[in-house]
């Protein structure tokens, strides 16, 4: 299949096929005689595993590793798992930081309810931060 058909069926952009393909992600594809790439109809499957990792948070580096362990003929599913708890770690304390961030945030504006203009003195910039 050309790359506009690849593109179609894995709802994608040519320009993203070939990025993928300079990064690694995707095999070189066989050249038709008149120079046009063509893929077999299984590089679709192996596009939406990149688009449900991107999904994921997973990097395009981390997609490209997991793409590796299974080129090699190895199941990823252990490495794929210790992404993920990495990701949900990473996840956790941006979370957790946001909470932190929300808090300081309502603190701040709680404090703005009572506007008061004068009591600025002029070398501040606004007394509720």
């Amino acid at each position: 299949m050309r790359i506009g058909e690849l593109a179609e069926a894995a709802g994608t952009t040519t320009k993203t096929l070939r990025f993928y393909e300079e990064q690694g992600l995707l095999p070189p594809a066989e050249r038709t005689p008149s120079g046009y790439r063509d893929y077999t109809p299984d590089v679709v499957g192996r596009v939406d595993f990149i688009h449900r990792g991107q999904a994921a948070g997973l990097t395009l580096a981390q997609i490209g590793q997991i793409l590796e362990i299974r080129d090699r003929g190895n199941a990823p599913c252990g490495h794929v798992r210790d992404l993920l708890d990495a990701r949900l770690a990473d996840l956790e304390d941006q979370i957790t930081q946001l909470v932190e961030l929300r808090d300081t945030i309502t603190a701040l504006r709680d404090r703005a309810d009572d506007l008061e203009p004068e009591t600025c003195s002029a070398d501040q910039v606004c007394r509720y931060l």
